[in-house]
């Protein structure tokens, strides 16, 4: 029996890894990783541990010898070449590894910033693994200059750790306005303001158009503009493409990622797709989930189905961002939407915007209202819209609303 591969030692397959042992899968497993560190969580890269705030024992997704004991075997710093679906195996340098089962959980690269406008300068930095969080560490410190590019989460992020960390920070954003793809006006209104008040220049409608060398290393940026700032680093946020090579050189289809269906299965026979990397079906489309809880439920799911249940994986999607002292939860997605109301705490600072298309509840974003968050994320795994005059009305018992 060859068992099953797993590629890609990340949030997806490790959790995918970890369910076949607590379902009883008895064959081999193999978790391979390009990366030298065990599994651990991305997330708070750009975040807690940016700040210092988190050690990097912490980071890790388990125990580094549950791997041994559970009978995984953890491949680190290791590139998988090439997938052969005819042959049922996986090449590494020369070394074919046979499987019965094989998950691509390959997650997703940044997009870079083409180097003929400068991106592959010293001082230029993409934030999406430890490696990243650690090369550019050293240039949070007080008083230097920075150019975040990108106005998403990530960039949003960023732009507060420097700015905690005493950076100066200039923000470009190219559409009208920060996370125009993913939020409401009335969010985006929200986190320009926060960050305008501690100091972080917010430019909207404003691009790169290259960024300028000084001494070996970037030193100034040209913005679309025609404004020109001096710098000493950047950093660049401008979303994430799947890692669907390895995928696509085997012939696997693929559809804005690895192309599953319902029950995580690509189009090669025994191969299967979980977490950033794979688009799935979702509500009559086909979508990419990027987030943990995707990547851990989907995973979860595919071995589960490996093992027989057959189970349609079925996305309850969430999300959240840390800036500050800030703690957004959104729970839904907002595709459609038509109108979005606002839901004030008149004893606090929480609030939660909630999005509707006509009668149906699509998403609510949450801020510093974990209760917003939890009642709004509940209603729409249930399918009940409250409509916005009782979800809005400050008098109203959130709980309650579970119950009509």
């Amino acid at each position: 029996m060859s068992g099953t591969i797993i590629i890609g030692a990340g949030q997806a397959g490790s959790a995918a890894a970890a369910k076949l042992r607590n379902l009883g899968y008895e064959g081999d497993i193999k978790l391979i990783g390009a990366e030298t560190a065990p599994p651990y969580q991305r997330p708070p890269l750009s975040k807690k541990y940016m700040l210092g705030e988190m050690e990097l024992e912490r980071l890790y997704l388990r125990p580094i010898d549950f791997y041994e004991t559970n009978n995984i075997t953890l491949r680190l710093g290791t590139k998988v070449d090439a997938i052969d679906t005819a042959e049922k195996s996986i090449s590494i340098q020369g070394e074919a590894l046979s499987y019965d089962n094989l998950i691509l959980t390959t997650g997703s690269w940044p997009r870079r910033l083409p180097a003929k406008i400068g991106g592959d300068l010293a001082g230029v930095y993409s934030m999406r693994d430890l490696a990243d969080a650690d090369a550019m560490a050293d240039e949070f410190q007080v008083g230097r200059r920075t150019l975040i590019i990108g106005g998403g989460y990530i960039g949003l992020e960023a732009a507060a750790v420097a700015a905690k960390k005493g950076v100066n920070v200039t923000l470009v954003e190219m559409a009208d306005r920060i996370l125009q793809r993913v939020a409401a006006p009335q969010t985006s209104d929200y986190f320009r303001a926060a960050h305008t008040a501690q100091g972080v220049d917010i430019r909207e409608g404003v691009g790169l158009d290259h960024l300028i060398e000084r001494n070996g290393r970037v030193g100034a940026a040209k913005l679309s503009d025609g404004s020109e700032i001096e710098i000493d680093f950047a950093v660049v946020g401008v979303g994430i493409l799947p890692a669907s090579e390895l995928a696509e050189a085997a012939g696997i289809t693929l559809e804005n990622g690895i192309k599953v269906d319902e029950f995580g299965r690509t189009s090669a026979p025994n191969v299967y797709a979980a977490g950033d990397c794979a688009s799935l079906p979702y509500k009559g489309e086909r979508i990419r989930l990027e987030s943990v809880q995707n990547a851990i439920d989907q995973a979860e799911n595919v071995a589960a189905n490996i093992m027989g249940q057959d189970v349609p994986y079925i996305p309850m999607p969430w999300f959240w961002s840390d800036q500050y002292d800030i703690k957004l939860q959104i729970a839904g997605l907002n595709r459609g939407y038509d109108a979005v109301y606002e839901r004030r705490d008149a004893d606090s600072d929480a609030q939660s915007f909630w999005y509707y298309q006509g009668d149906t509840l699509l998403a609510v974003d949450a801020i510093n209202d974990s209760r917003a968050y939890m009642v709004g994320k509940r209603l729409i795994e249930m399918g009940k819209s409250p409509t916005p005059q009782e979800a809005m009305d400050p008098e109203t018992n959130l709980k309650a609303l579970l119950k009509k």
